[in-house]
């Protein structure tokens, strides 16, 4: 084992903001091939990216959580579908290190290895001996041709005939890749579906869903690490707002490189940065950048702080975790939207990476745990002093 001195935060975002202009150049490949670049991988594999949620008795870093939406953010203004699995990675990633150390040391034997990650249970896992053998599938499985490991989510049988959820942790090369991934947008995280026939899963490797969701984890090695002092959906969500981030401020830069010379057409603005609907137009989505900038930052200094100060989670503290998430993603959507429309008819090519960004949030606000409507209402049943309606929070 190899333990290694981390990065300070602003070297971490300098590494990710010098790989920006290659996510850039290869960003309408990787929209066409829907995967990431094998060039995108080195150059975040050499950068040190995916050691920043490993463990540091593995060579990791441990980045904190301000570092990790700094970084994922940064990523995303270079692309969407980057930014998204590099999330996920780091994710599941993180994810491994609540299981048995033993677990760990087998998978943090690959340096830089790559994890990817699902939580909605889309298998059975029905006990063998020393495991579980596990049938099912995956959809939505981002960046699974490109990893190593995936730690996936399942059910497994109860004494009292039901079933109660599972995360269990099996090699890509077990699985069976369908390559489905034919969407409208984060078409290069190559999302595509994974199948489990009869595959066996020893019992090390699988954990109950609900200690998990909790942060409690059968890491003794780990139990003293502030970054494993968080809920899971906290980490998640405030891991994947992020991206959300990124995108919009991705949209600004666009806008901004394409507006000298532009002119608005059937106007008599020869400089569209003269009229003073563009002025408008800019400070509005300005704004709603700052904000979603504001929640992202808001959740990762809740996990940040608490972590550090062992600190138990209120459950109005998780649903914020949510909402900032929701809220994050809607402003982000909000701000490329407006950009986008005040981007004129020539950005509908696909060589104008607005449209790509556009694509991207839209399909960022359509997640099942992203989607800002369902945050909002989440929320609001806890302010109400309901109970969740979800387990995960």
């Amino acid at each position: 084992m190899t333990v290694t001195q981390a990065p300070p935060r602003d070297e971490l975002l300098r590494r990710a903001s010098e790989i920006v202009p290659l996510l850039r150049e290869k960003a309408m490949w990787m929209d066409e091939n829907r995967r990431m670049h094998d060039d995108a991988i080195k150059a975040l594999t050499e950068a040190g990216i995916f050691k920043m949620r490993v463990p540091v008795r593995y060579g990791g870093f441990e980045s904190d959580m301000s570092t990790v939406v700094d970084v994922i953010s940064e990523l995303g203004r270079g692309d969407g579908s980057v930014s998204w699995t590099v999330a996920v990675w780091l994710i599941s990633t993180w994810m491994t290190g609540l299981f048995p150390d033993e677990v760990q040391d087998e998978i943090f034997s690959t340096p830089d290895v790559r994890i990817c990650g699902i939580l909605s249970p889309g298998a059975l896992v029905v006990p063998s001996d020393g495991g579980y053998i596990v049938n099912g599938k995956w959809s939505f499985n981002t960046g699974a041709q490109q990893s190593k490991w995936n730690t996936n989510a399942a059910v497994r049988p109860t004494p009292d005939g039901g079933h109660e959820p599972v995360m269990i942790m099996v090699p890509i090369s077990d699985l069976k890749i369908v390559d489905d991934w034919h969407t409208s947008g984060l078409r290069g995280s190559g999302s595509v579906t994974t199948l489990a026939k009869d595959v066996f899963v020893p019992e090390e490797r699988v954990l109950p869903m609900g200690p998990v969701l909790a942060g409690i984890h059968r890491s003794k090695l780990n139990a003293d690490a502030t970054i494993f002092k968080a809920p899971f959906m906290p980490t998640a969500c405030s891991t994947v707002g992020a991206v959300a981030l990124g995108l919009a401020k991705a949209a600004k830069d666009a806008f901004f490189e394409r507006l000298p010379g532009r002119r608005i057409t059937y106007t008599s603005y020869e400089s569209q940065s003269e009229a003073p609907v563009t002025h408008i137009e800019v400070a509005d989505a300005t704004t709603r950048v700052d904000e979603a900038a504001f929640h992202a930052f808001r959740a990762a200094r809740m996990i940040d702080d608490k972590g550090a100060a062992g600190e138990p989670w209120t459950l109005e503290e998780r649903a914020r975790a949510r909402l900032d998430l929701g809220a994050a993603c809607q402003r982000a959507k909000e701000a490329v939207e407006i950009l986008d429309s005040a981007s004129g008819g020539s950005s509908i090519y696909r060589d104008v990476p607005i449209q790509r960004i556009e694509r991207d949030v839209t399909t960022l606000n359509l997640h099942a745990i992203l989607h800002p409507t369902t945050n909002l209402e989440l929320y609001g049943r806890i302010l109400c002093g309901l109970d969740s309606n979800t387990p995960y929070i």
